[in-house]
């Protein structure tokens, strides 16, 4: 099997496939693993390490090279990180001094001396066209030879990688546990869902796929491999249809529909006629994507396959040419004429939308009589809908306002959030208090009461995955909304990227905010030693790869929240370059080490997203004076070029603002749920774990687990949601 999926299994389970081979002793070969494994911030649990050992040596070396390689890719040493400036963090000059002395460079350059004259004529010169400027002036081995070894400290990062089960079966358990997520998955897992997709289409499938964008993605596999598709509505056809053109199956992004085959376009018809012939109100679900299902049927030819006239129905809705009315269309009409019993009626067929649809109904209500219609409907529909659904309006109601005014804030599955004035009336007390209530009984019924529970304390205020975008994929990396201790002197961000064709700049920054969310200050390339801080230099383009670095010493930072980001100044998009990813580190002072060292990343995530500015997480001093991250992952428009922190200060602090003051749904509210009287519950200590089997929840499994305890950490916590 392709040494693909062996890394596959290791990034997403933290797990090494039991490797096969001849038996020996491979206990020498083991340690040294262990120790390169160390150096990364990794290593073997204990199982594993005797797994290894007790192999020959030629196959110990195998799979240590495969599984180094994978992971110091999870921590971003797989590429050379330079500075622009080659002692970092030490003597970084004066922002005004360094520009001063670049513009001299180009005076006393033959090649650049008129230019630059001529630019200082004019009062502006642009940086990028200085030869000294935003180029490394230094090997990366020359970088090496300045900066002593990184010295050992008990708060390194050690990520323990567990022995798992042979390949073929991890792979099968990791496909049936990505495919029947409850859960959206983000971009970089779906691209791993289909790869494992592909390879299991022939072996154990998922009971089912709750998932639609899941869904599309296995579709379009099983569509290749001439197996049955899954299909329950005419927008799953669609889904596929643009996963077979290589676009978005969430459909929030415009797809240019490819021609597609004739046994394509057969299949897809085949599977329209089939779900509308069952049920012919399925075709009522057009309307919500009128114009591409249109795209659709000028490439579907329904006309040439008179065998499925209700496939060619379908499209005749979409062009107007047929009326199917949709759930949706006989809602506003009660809503019009004031009916809100009447439309919580209707909604009861739909239980999805019945529960999205309940803040509206409750703020439409004109009588105690109409909110208890809303309020019954909703209890009876509670049984038929999924857990992330209910989980979501938990959340919503929880951070409701009881008064008109304050801050919405909205975030799209692309990552994409703004902040607007909420002018809502407000949800009635009682019907609020009421629905939490039932909320969280339908909850703890779902989840189940557990006997045992271990619980790493550090793991209760991480927020619930409920989107697609909550997260991206990386090292370290936590829900949207989730909040994190932060224990270091020193705090490092860094980000690096690599150009697939064009010259591309991207900048690092960081916004230093007070308790008000005022802009106290900020470090960038245009001012390299604010607030006490230190940045590496700015690179201008990167064709073999480039990173920037900026370094902050968290006790005489002058601040309350400190907000790094990555500006596009010019270039590639996010999308578009051949890599890019971003990631913080923490250390002692006394540490030293190089300006990337792969056992102090304590998250390293993928920038993959829309927009000209990415956000990854924002740090927080609270009262105690101790500091926190706060998870973002967000994506601003920003410009098309010259993207500075100065440019999108207010922004940037709206956003924050929001996401801040609202409370996420925390993996301690499930815990909570999950706690009965006859519930053992320990707080894990980091030390000795029970003997017996137990649920645990934490941020790492720990080693010596019972083989029958059920193990929750952030890589599968898609798992504590609900079906």
């Amino acid at each position: 099997m392709s040494h693909r999926f062996e890394s596959l299994v290791v990034r997403h389970t933290h797990r090494v496939p039991a490797p096969s081979g001849p038996a020996g002793d491979g206990s020498v070969v083991a340690r040294q693993f262990d120790a390169a494994l160390l150096s990364v911030g990794f290593k073997l649990s204990s199982r594993a390490f005797a797994c290894l050992a007790g192999l020959s040596e030629g196959t110990v070396v195998d799979v240590a090279v495969r599984i180094l390689r994978t992971v110091r890719e999870m921590a971003g040493d797989h590429v050379r990180h330079n500075a622009y400036f080659i002692d970092f963090p030490a003597n970084v000059p004066d922002t005004a001094d360094f520009w001063r002395e670049c513009v001299a460079d180009a005076l006393a350059d033959d090649r650049t001396r008129a230019s630059t004259l001529a630019q200082l004529g004019t009062g502006v010169v642009d940086l990028r066209t200085l030869p000294s400027y935003g180029r490394y002036r230094h090997t990366y081995a020359d970088l090496l030879a300045r900066h002593d070894e990184l010295i050992a400290a008990a708060g390194d990062r050690v990520t323990v990688l567990h022995l798992g089960e042979p390949l073929e079966d991890e792979v099968s358990s990791l496909y049936l546990a990505l495919a029947g997520s409850t859960t959206p998955l983000g971009e970089e897992v779906l691209d791993d869902l289909r790869d494992l997709a592909g390879h299991c289409v022939d072996g154990p499938q998922p009971e089912s796929v709750p998932v639609r964008e899941n869904r599309a993605v296995i579709n379009q596999v099983r569509l290749a491999a001439g197996a049955d598709l899954l299909l329950d509505t005419v927008t799953d056809v669609l889904r596929l249809a643009c996963a077979v053109s290589g676009g978005d199956v969430s459909l929030q992004q415009p797809t240019r529909l490819r021609t597609l085959p004739r046994p394509v376009r057969r299949a897809l018809l085949a599977g329209l006629d089939t779900l509308v012939a069952a049920d012919p109100a399925k075709a009522a679900d057009v309307h919500a994507h009128r114009e591409m299902f249109k795209r659709l049927g000028e490439r579907l030819h329904p006309h040439e396959y008179p065998q499925w006239p209700h496939a060619a129905g379908v499209f005749a809705v979409a062009r107007g040419e047929r009326t199917a009315r949709s759930l949706d269309s006989r809602v506003e009409e009660l809503l019009g004429r004031g009916d809100v019993t009447g439309a919580a009626a209707v909604l009861r067929s739909a239980p999805g939308r019945l529960l999205r649809a309940l803040d509206r109904l409750l703020r439409s209500a004109s009588s105690p009589e109409e909110s208890d219609a809303v309020l019954a409907a909703v209890e009876e529909a509670l049984p038929q809908v999924s857990g992330r659904v209910l989980l979501s309006v938990r959340e919503h109601l929880h951070n409701r306002p009881r008064e008109t005014g304050g801050q919405r804030l909205f975030v799209n599955r692309l990552g994409r959030g703004h902040v607007t004035g909420d002018t809502r009336r407000p949800v009635p007390g009682p019907a609020r208090e009421r629905l939490i209530a039932v909320l969280d009984a339908e909850l703890r019924r779902r989840v189940g009461v557990a006997d045992h529970l271990l619980i790493d304390p550090d793991v209760l205020d991480v927020a619930l995955p409920l989107s697609g975008r909550a997260s991206t994929g990386g090292l370290g990396v936590l829900p949207r909304g989730s909040v994190s201790a932060v224990e270091g002197e020193l705090l490092r961000f860094f980000v690096y990227w690599k150009e697939t064709a064009v010259s591309t700049d991207f900048d690092l920054s960081a916004l230093l905010l007070d308790a008000d969310y005022e802009t106290v200050s900020w470090l960038s390339y245009t001012d390299l030693r604010g607030v006490g801080g230190r940045h590496s230099g700015d690179i201008i383009s990167a064709p073999e790869g480039a990173s920037e670095f900026i370094d902050l010493r968290l006790d005489t930072v002058r601040a309350t929240c400190i907000v790094p980001q990555v500006d596009i100044y010019n270039g590639e998009d996010f999308d578009e370059v051949e890599e890019s990813f971003f990631g913080f580190m923490l250390r002692e002072g006394r540490q030293k080490g190089r300006p990337f060292e792969p056992r102090t990343v304590r998250m390293k995530s993928e920038l993959r997203g829309p927009g000209r500015v990415a956000l990854p997480l924002a740090f927080l001093r609270g009262a105690d004076g101790r500091w926190r991250a706060k998870w973002l992952h967000l994506y601003l428009p920003g410009t098309p070029s010259q993207n500075r922190v100065e440019g999108n200060r207010l922004t940037v602090a709206a956003l924050l603002r929001a996401i801040v003051e609202r409370e996420q749904l925390t993996v301690g509210h499930l815990t909570e749920l999950m706690t009965g009287d006859a519930t053992t519950v320990e707080v894990w200590d980091g030390k000795k774990v029970p003997a017996g089997p137990v649920t645990f929840v934490g941020l790492e499994r720990p080693d010596g687990l019972h083989p029958d305890s059920r193990v929750v950490t952030p890589g599968n916590l898609r798992d504590l949601i609900p079906a």
